[in-house]
């Protein structure tokens, strides 16, 4: 099912609207302050949310550097917004990890 409950879920979708809406929003900046295609403003905009940084592409004005840097923090914050989701709904609880191990070291210490 890869991501379809990730998807569909009520939880990670405020997530993924602002996801959407932040990749739309800045491919319209790029787009109108620095001239690139459509293709190139959100190639640019998801790389730099993502963290990944080819550097094929940069910002050429003060003002879309400002920009960038906004962007290279809030894709940080939303990438940790979404594993925590996803963290949640798969039910990978760190104290539940914890508690299981703590009963699998209580079961190898009642069986010797």
């Amino acid at each position: 099912m890869l991501f379809l409950d990730v998807l569909f879920n009520r939880k990670t979708r405020p997530i993924l609207i602002y996801a959407a809406v932040v990749i739309t929003l800045g491919a319209a900046l790029y787009h109108w302050l620095e001239g690139w295609s459509w293709l190139d403003s959100i190639y640019f905009v998801v790389i730099t949310l993502t963290t990944i940084g080819y550097g094929d592409l940069h910002p050429t004005t003060p003002v879309t550097k400002l920009i960038t840097i906004f962007y290279g923090i809030n894709g940080i914050v939303l990438i940790l917004m979404l594993f925590d989701v996803i963290r949640k709904i798969r039910g990978w609880d760190i104290i539940d990890a914890q508690r299981e191990i703590e009963e699998q070291k209580e079961a190898r210490r009642t069986e010797s």
